[in-house]
């Protein structure tokens, strides 16, 4: 029995890494939430894990048993009252109207929003470059790795200063989804983010899911590239995108139980899920609450970590809606307490999620759309009512009602009588939950935890110094011969050179043959 014990150990220790040193560079807000698992794993397994924040961090704590922190003496402009400020705007804009300008409006909030940002994180980059001490202490501190968030492109710019490897959490870039950075997306199949379309899409949805694509690139040229392009030319000599490109490890935030299929490439590691567990026991209050419910069981309502309240009128709309169910509501929201208020609902400023989820009474997840609380929703098997806000929100709900778990609402029309229509259809209609079941059964059903592949694949780059030999440097290539257009072109003045020295042949044949007749005659 022993010696099976002690080679048990054994196997459990192959492919560990002792010690290693990981610089994370993250996101703040939503994306430092999923980013904290994986800084909270690799402390775990005794990785020595220091944290890049900037002055105004909003999420990311100076203190913590898990990561050191260095922050830099510099804004990005994230931080909670501008953030408040920026989505009470959005969602004034989206509940003004649901005509063509008011969404224009919105798209151009956004992307001013954007805009924004990454030129306060290319200065900040900046000033970090320049800060001779603080680069130099990056130097010396040996660190194996750099994981960042690329949605920004701070810590891929310092990866790249440092000349150390590169693992990416990834959703989405600073051009957008991540497989668009660097696999092959087939417009005819794959859809834009933002454009609400499946794999299976008609002519007309063909041609709109082109014209979302040349929009996109009219963002980029016109937003990121003044923005990044410079400041990387003075630093590197490349283009921008090709620092992201070069990165070893893709670490994906999704999986195909929630991206249609399309092409990928070896180094993406998908990982969906990894922030999800199982439930455990809730509060004694809060466990009374969820059982007072009986048969009917309780929905639960939360707009993400970001976002606080609504505005008055539609608190007021939702709270009523809710008036008229048996079931038992538990909201997380803050802000005035709405006068329809029905005695089965509990408003908490703050609520255990995942716990929620994952406890048997729960029929319905009133969500805003966000990827943490759509998986966890996944993981658990609950259906769906959605109330996508902004960024990436509408693109999520659109996938998993395209798989029939969840019915959207516009938030720009959506009222008391919409808003009790929707809850009903999904907590009496069977299909909504067991489309969801079989769902969460297809993402429960892998070789291995998302978690355990994430943390393999980094331990991965420390012991390889790398990963080389899974990235494709087709990112190095111009455009000329990405598509081979060099080659067209050779080929295609070959095919005319044989064309024409076959014309002039055949022309030279014809006209021997002429003269020869001609001298007979004559």
């Amino acid at each position: 029995m022993l010696p099976g014990l002690l080679l048990a150990a054994l196997l459990c220790s192959v492919g560990r890494v002792n010690g290693g040193k990981v610089l994370v560079v993250p996101v703040d807000g939503s994306h430092w939430i999923n980013m904290k698992v994986l800084v909270e794993e690799l402390h775990s397994r005794g990785h020595n894990i220091t944290v890049l924040r900037p002055s105004d961090a909003w999420y990311i704590k100076v203190d913590s048993p898990h990561y050191h922190v260095v922050t830099v003496n510099w804004p990005t402009g994230f931080n909670k009252e501008e953030f408040g400020l920026f989505t009470s705007r959005i969602i004034s804009l989206r509940r003004a109207g649901a005509s063509l300008w008011y969404r224009m409006s919105v798209e151009l909030e956004i992307l001013f929003g954007f805009h924004r940002f990454h030129v306060m994180t290319v200065a900040m980059m900046e000033h970090i470059f320049e800060d001779r001490e603080l680069m130099q202490s990056f130097q010396e501190a040996g660190y194996d790795l750099v994981l960042t968030d690329p949605a920004t492109g701070s810590g891929v710019l310092l990866a790249r200063r440092l000349g150390l490897p590169l693992v990416l959490n990834v959703r989405w870039t600073i051009q957008g989804e991540g497989h668009g950075a660097i696999a092959p997306g087939p417009l005819s199949y794959v859809p834009i983010p933002g454009v609400e379309l499946t794999d299976k899409m008609s002519f007309t949805q063909r041609v709109e899911n082109i014209l979302h694509y040349l929009f996109t690139q009219l963002q980029i040229a016109y937003i990121m590239d003044p923005t990044y392009g410079p400041m990387v030319q003075r630093y590197f000599g490349v283009h921008y995108m090709e620092l992201i490109q070069a990165a070893d490890i893709w670490l994906m935030r999704t999986d195909f139980t929630l991206e249609f299929p399309r092409p990928t490439m070896p180094n993406i590691v998908y990982m969906a899920g990894f922030q999800c567990k199982p439930s455990k026991p809730l509060t004694p209050d809060l466990e009374a609450f969820v059982q007072s419910a009986g048969e009917h069981g309780v929905i639960i309502m939360t707009l993400g970590t970001l976002v606080g309240g609504l505005p008055e009128e539609l608190t007021e709309e939702i709270a009523a809606a809710f008036a008229q169910l048996p079931q038992k509501v538990v909201w997380k929201y803050t802000g005035k307490r709405p006068s329809t208020l029905g005695n089965n609902t509990l408003l908490l400023d703050w609520l255990p999620q995942n716990d929620l989820l994952g406890h048997p009474n729960t029929r319905l997840f009133v969500a805003h759309g966000g990827t943490n609380g759509i998986q966890e929703a996944i993981y658990h098997g609950v259906p769906l009512v959605g109330l996508p806000l902004m960024f990436d929100q509408m693109d999520n709900f659109s996938r998993v009602k395209a798989r029939g778990v969840a019915n959207v609402l516009d938030l720009a029309t959506v009222n008391k009588d919409s808003f009790l229509s929707a809850l009903k259809e999904v907590l009496h209609q069977p299909s909504y939950r067991d489309k969801m079941q079989r769902l969460s059964a297809l993402h429960r059903d892998q070789p291995i935890k998302p978690l355990e592949r994430a943390m393999f694949w980094i331990e991965f780059v420390m012991r390889h110094k790398g990963a080389p030999h899974l990235r494709t440097d087709s990112y190095k290539m111009s455009t000329v011969q990405y598509y081979c257009i060099d080659v067209a072109l050779v080929l295609l003045a070959l095919l005319l050179l044989f064309l024409l020295i076959s014309v002039s042949t055949l022309k030279f044949l014809w006209r021997k043959v002429v003269c020869r007749r001609k001298a007979k005659h004559e």
